[in-house]
């Protein structure tokens, strides 16, 4: 079943605010819209600059300390 816009926001909103406040939460949506972001191409030059085993390391730790998010079909 695919996942509604709705459900997208607020998904969204919710892991911003899991990391910034409120404030920078909304200056990040305001800049991505004014600022004619391209997730894209900020996607590439973040990852281009990691190795694999860094960017594995990463998602590592990441889902160490988040086992909740962890999907189902990945072994730790």
């Amino acid at each position: 079943m695919e996942t509604s816009a709705a459900e997208v926001l607020t998904r969204g909103m919710e892991c911003l605010l899991e990391k910034m406040s409120i404030v920078d939460a909304e200056r990040f949506l305001f800049l991505v819209k004014t600022e004619q972001f391209d997730y894209t191409k900020w996607q590439r030059t973040y990852f281009d600059g990691k190795t694999r085993e860094q960017t594995d390391r990463e998602m590592e730790e990441y889902f160490r300390a988040n086992p909740e998010k962890v999907p189902p079909d990945i072994l730790l």
